[in-house]
């Protein structure tokens, strides 16, 4: 199967930038999409933002804030998290739907990383 490793979750101010990186390696076969998902405590996980060859989608509450981007040839996403806010506190999870044959589509997360944002 596919494993995904988060990387770059950490402590910051209000209003300071983090960028959150996730490689993925094993049986993959054709990406259909990549993306980040977030969830705070007490809270259900959320999506935060997509990225697939033809279009990117972020939630609302990180439009403007925050960009998605993908290195293909090394089967890795990114997520550059700048002007964060205390409501940005929440561990991150990477997510990776692969298509393996036509019609049959996989979906796998990482064991997330954690960003906290507090003064």
């Amino acid at each position: 199967q596919v494993q995904l490793v988060e990387s770059g979750g950490a402590l910051v101010q209000p209003g300071g930038s983090l960028r959150l990186s996730c490689a993925a390696s094993g049986r993959i076969i054709n990406i259909k999409s990549m993306g980040w998902y977030r969830q705070a405590p007490g809270k259900q996980r959320e999506l935060v933002a997509t990225i697939s060859s033809s279009n990117t989608n972020y939630a609302d509450s990180v439009k403007g804030r925050f960009t998605i981007s993908a290195d293909k040839a090394k089967n890795t996403v990114y997520l550059q998290m700048n002007s964060l806010k205390p409501e940005d506190t929440a561990v991150y999870y990477c997510n990776v739907v692969d298509r393996k044959f036509p019609g049959v589509e996989y979906a796998y997360w990482g064991q997330g990383t954690q960003v906290t944002v507090s003064s």
